[in-house]
Order: structure tokens, then C-alpha cells, then sequence
């Protein structure tokens, strides 16, 4: 745990830290988080984290609309969400400390293709019906490999019904990890084999969605080091078209999207070694992924509608007006070193290359939040 990040340095790294000094904590907002199953050592592990981090208190609401199955600690999927739904909640809690959180958990696991995905889009209409908050944290992906098929379209159909109703409409803006096998991901519903041919994960590859990608953090005394993770999903959609918001890019960005959806839109840091030191189960993890990423950005948008006064809803199209703008540069940072190329069974899955502005890896980069949002709100006013 050499490496490590607390919720100070992560806070620093992404220019977070100066907004909280200024009482922009995400207070009087609310990241809702979804996973299955949930953790029943959550609050009691949240606790140990805050005491340990000199963090505010707070209780966190778990909430189980479609019911509940009992928590069998000897099951390795079951305990894989309990130590996801705490990394979900302390990542949010570290960087917006004022914020609320709201945890939505369902009775059956999602894995790849349609397993669970109809029970996690009740969970996040149950979200948007009751208002229960206006960001949503979804640290779970289905490869587009599972998803070709009549059944996955479908599905994907009424989900992108659903984000384009939720965002654009009821002002809610949703985030989802690009996966964490680099170029590729999972050809098997089972999750135990990965496809030897590039993919992208769903629902990051919705263009109502934030896709968020990986990076590695390196403190080197007050300085931070960024590249890209090997492990950063990232790549181009088979089911959705370049959405508008895209299409402003470079002409060279252009060919590469050759009409198609690009994965992912921003990043922050998921590589396991240098993650963010997680209380899961009585002991220290680190634990990563683009499923670490994704609650640092949901937690830093309750910070952007808190400084806004109101929901920024569907962030999209003003997050790229900030990136095309001669702020660009300071608003984020650009990741221009690694790649996500992914080796399976001696084969190589060729991945892409971070390079100056947007890629296929790490989107538009990471966040210095402390200039990003102004600009945010901004574009979006």
C-alpha cells in the first residue's frame, strides 16, 4: 500500500481540495449508487474510513426496492459487490465530503449480456421516480460482445430510452466505468472469457452516459505523475453512432471514430497499485478499477450542481465545448503516455494509444476540478 492515495491526495491531485476549503463539499446534494447485493459491513467499514481520514460522519441510506437475498460471506461474487459497493461509497464520500449518498442495491448479480441489467434499470427509474438524487454511480459494465443479440438490443434500447429521458428531461447526469481489460472485455456470459477481438463495455458507450476510463496517479512530493492504465476499457461502440457532442473533435479523432461512438469521455485514477486506500471487511485495500474512477467523478459533479445552484443534468455536450475552448489545458489533465493494448491466450488485442487531447483510453483526460467546473457551468448555462 506503498503507493497509495488518501482522500487528501486525491482531493489535491484533481483540484478538488481548494473547492472543499471553500465549503463546496457536494452539501445539499445526493450521488446514488448502484450495485447488487450491497454490503452488510457498509456503514461499519465507512466509519473506520472517516475516523481514519479525519472524514465527516454520515450515514449512508441503503435502499432495496426489488428486495433482498441473504449475504453469504462464502460467496466470492457476493462479497466482490459488498467490497465494490464500499469502494463506490468511500470514493464518493472522500472527494465530496458533504455529499449525500443513497445506495440502490439489487437481488441478483449483473454480469455480462441482459444478467441483471432489467433489475438494475428498475433500480435507477426507482431513482429518478422518487428524486432521490440527481448523479448516478454505476461501477458495473456488460461488454457489447454479450449484447449483439436480439435480446441485448432490446434491452439497450430501453435503457438509452431511459438516459435520454433522465438526462435531457429530470436533469440527471449519470456515470459508468469504460471496463478494466484495456481494448477488450468479456465474450462469455460468465465472465471468464475475454475476447480476443477489440469491444467496448455498455452502458459507457451510451452517449447519455459519462463513460470514465483509467489512469495511474503517482505522488512524487507535492507533484502528481499521470499516465494511462494498461487495464482502461476504451475503444469505439458497435451499437451507437458518433453522438454530436463528439463530432466536434480533431478531423484526425474523426477518422478514427469513422462514425461510430468513442470510449471513454473523461478518466481519473483506477490502476489497483495506485488506488486509493479502501476499509472494506476490518482491513486496508487498495482496491481500483475504472470502477473507482467513476465515483471520483460522480462525487466531483455534486460539487459542480452544489457551485451551480441546480442539476447540470446531461454534462456531455458542455464538457467537450470546455475541451475545445483555449481552456482546455487547465482544465484538465491530458494523458499523452501508455496505451490499453491487452494480451489473451498469447494473443494481442492491439488497444490505443494515449495522445495529446482525446483517445481512446483516457477520453479527455483527468479533472482539475477547481477550473474545470466553472468552465462547466458555464457552457452549460
Amino acid at each position: 500500500m506503498r503507493d497509495c492515495q488518501t482522500p487528501h491526495s486525491m482531493r489535491l491531485a484533481y483540484g478538488v481540495e481548494s473547492l472543499v476549503q471553500r465549503g463546496f463539499t457536494g452539501k445539499g446534494q445526493t450521488v446514488v449508487i448502484i450495485d447488487s447485493f450491497g454490503s452488510p459491513l457498509l456503514q461499519q467499514d465507512l466509519n473506520a474510513f472517516d475516523a481514519q481520514f479525519d472524514l465527516p460522519q454520515i450515514s449512508v441510506q441503503v435502499l432495496a426496492p426489488l428486495g433482498t437475498v441473504k449475504f453469504d460471506s462464502n460467496n466470492k461474487d457476493m462479497v466482490g459487490w459488498a467490497e465494490e459497493t464500499t469502494l463506490d461509497v468511500e470514493m464518493v464520500h472522500a472527494i465530496a465530503p458533504g455529499a449525500n449518498i443513497v445506495v440502490l442495491t439489487s437481488p441478483v448479480s449483473e454480469t455480462e449480456g441482459t444478467i441483471g441489467l432489467p433489475q438494475f434499470l428498475q433500480l435507477e427509474q426507482y431513482a429518478v421516480d422518487h428524486h432521490l438524487g440527481n448523479i448516478v454511480s454505476q461501477s458495473w459494465a456488460a461488454s457489447e460482445i454479450t449484447l449483439k443479440d436480439a435480446a441485448g438490443q432490446q434491452e439497450i434500447q430501453k435503457w438509452d430510452a431511459f438516459f435520454k429521458q433522465a438526462t435531457t428531461q429530470q436533469g440527471i447526469t449519470f456515470f459508468s466505468g469504460s471496463g478494466d481489460n484495456g481494448a477488450t472485455d468479456y465474450a462469455d456470459l460468465q465472465a471468464t472469457k475475454l475476447s480476443t477481438t477489440p469491444t467496448t463495455d455498455f452502458p459507457a458507450d451510451d452517449p447519455y452516459v459519462m463513460g470514465v476510463g483509467g489512469t495511474t496517479l503517482i505522488r512524487n512530493a507535492t507533484m502528481f505523475q499521470e499516465t494511462a492504465w494498461s487495464g482502461s476499457g476504451g475503444g469505439f461502440s458497435q451499437f451507437f453512432p458518433t453522438p454530436s457532442f463528439q463530432q466536434s473533435l480533431p478531423a484526425a479523432v474523426q477518422s478514427q471514430l469513422n462514425h461510430r461512438r468513442g470510449v471513454p469521455d473523461v478518466s481519473g485514477d483506477a490502476n489497483p497499485s495506485t488506488a486509493m486506500a479502501n476499509y472494506f471487511a476490518g482491513q486496508w485495500l487498495p482496491i481500483g478499477g475504472t470502477s473507482a474512477a467513476t465515483p471520483l467523478w460522480a462525487a466531483i459533479m455534486a460539487i459542480a450542481d452544489q457551485m451551480a445552484g441546480h442539476a447540470l443534468g446531461y454534462i456531455n455536450p458542455g464538457l467537450y465545448k470546455v475541451a475545445q475552448s483555449a481552456h482546455y489545458a487547465q482544465d484538465f489533465h491530458d494523458i499523452v503516455v501508455g496505451n490499453n493494448s491487452n494480451t489473451v491466450n498469447g494473443v494481442l488485442v492491439q488497444g490505443y494509444s494515449a495522445v495529446t487531447g482525446w483517445d481512446p483510453v483516457t477520453g479527455l483526460g483527468s479533472p482539475n476540478a477547481e477550473k474545470l467546473l466553472p468552465d462547466l457551468i458555464a457552457a452549460l448555462s
